[in-house]
């Protein structure tokens, strides 16, 4: 058995003392009227007293709430359980008797005095108090029970709630280790493709690709990082696929340059660039142009990854943008979206529309990953 702990036992009498003493006043006023003529005498003996009542009442209580606490699994046996509770009435009432004739003994208004103590005054104090002190027990264990199916109900809230962070979590990790993959599988078909035809190119893409690889595991575990850094990592991607189909790609940047202190979700912009490589440029025979523009305005950033494309393009979404879709819900809580528009002059934008989270937050949301995942490592600048 766990017994509570000594700075446990000291605040719930405290605070049992406190609220009792509340009531007790409240009580006294009802039933006594102040005696003008000695007043200063009344009002020394009507707090004595309300003071010592309440200390009868703070005493026991908290045992009530303590075998509550303790005895609560056997509530489903309903009939034993309200039974013994019942028969709990018995001691309660003697033993609050026994202590508030101890207390608080009979007093003669006529002479001001206390009477003696008695058996007959305790068995008095029972005879005259015993249905008042049968109901104060009963509040008392139905509070008790108040407040462990509060305590127990929030309980179950808060895990439910980390529960379901977990779970959050845990999926938002499985998409972004499907990210990684994916990025490399597509870069590295665009590389076999040069082996053949132009070993030194395919070299100096390999080397160019390892530096990306680089940069993307070094990006920490951290959910939210800076525009900047993720327009550089897109850049250099450009650079590398620039590599691939030399003049049949043109690359355009229209990047407001108050976005850049903006964080972002990690690999965020990368699936937009790819897909806009895989499904604009790479089917075109004569390639294309792909245009990254950023900007914000009250409040929302806003990304913009247009590409040319043939014919009527491609419908639907990939792994890419369902991957991105799905980290925006788990993020952004809906606050955030990705669309992909494949106009009719054979255009594709997919659009990204976020809330413009300002670079100041980045040690607030550091600490705040640091402590869930108890790592060391230093966001992504």
């Amino acid at each position: 058995m766990q017994w509570p702990s000594l700075r446990t036992i000291v605040r719930a009498y405290v605070v049992s003392f406190v609220l009792w003493c509340g009531f007790a006043l409240l009580m006294g006023l009802q039933y006594q009227t102040p005696d003008r003529n000695h007043f200063g005498h009344w009002l020394a003996q009507f707090l004595s007293e309300a003071v010592l009542r309440a200390v009868n009442l703070g005493f026991w209580t908290p045992p009530v709430f303590y075998l509550v606490n303790r005895y609560l699994r056997f509530s489903k046996r309903r009939v034993h359980y309200w039974f013994a509770w019942s028969l709990g009435a018995f001691p309660f009432v003697l033993l609050h008797s026994t202590f508030l004739s101890i207390l608080v003994p009979d007093y003669d208004g006529a002479t001001q005095t206390y009477l003696p103590r008695s058996f007959q005054s305790w068995w008095d104090t029972i005879r005259h108090g015993f249905a008042d002190q049968t109901l104060i027990y009963i509040l008392i264990v139905v509070a008790a029970h108040a407040y462990e199916y509060l305590k127990r109900l929030r309980s179950e809230e808060r895990d439910r709630y980390e529960y379901q962070q977990a779970l959050a979590a845990s999926e938002l990790q499985a998409l972004k280790m499907q990210l990684h993959p994916h990025f490399l599988f597509n870069t590295l078909v665009g590389v076999s493709t040069l082996v053949d035809v132009d070993a030194e190119k395919a070299k100096s893409m390999i080397l160019k690709l390892s530096g990306l690889l680089r940069t993307a595991l070094d990006g920490g575990s951290y959910d939210l990082v800076p525009l900047e850094s993720k327009l550089k990592f897109a850049r250099e991607y450009l650079d590398l696929e620039k590599m691939r189909f030399g003049n049949r790609l043109e690359t355009f940047w229209a990047i407001s340059p108050e976005v850049s202190r903006f964080l972002v979700p990690q690999m965020i912009l990368q699936p937009l660039v790819e897909n806009a490589i895989r499904h604009g440029i790479a089917p075109a025979r004569e390639g294309g142009w792909v245009e990254v523009e950023a900007g914000a305005n009250d409040g929302i950033l806003r990304i913009q990854v247009r590409n040319s494309m043939v014919g009527n393009g491609r419908s639907g979404t990939g792994l890419g943008l369902r991957n991105v879709e799905a980290r925006l819900k788990h993020l952004y809580s809906g606050k955030a979206n990705v669309r992909l528009n494949l106009a009719e002059d054979h255009i594709a934008t997919a659009s990204l529309v976020l809330p413009a989270l300002d670079r100041g937050i980045a040690s607030f949301v550091t600490a705040f990953e640091g402590h869930n995942r108890g790592s060391d490592a230093s966001p992504d600048r």
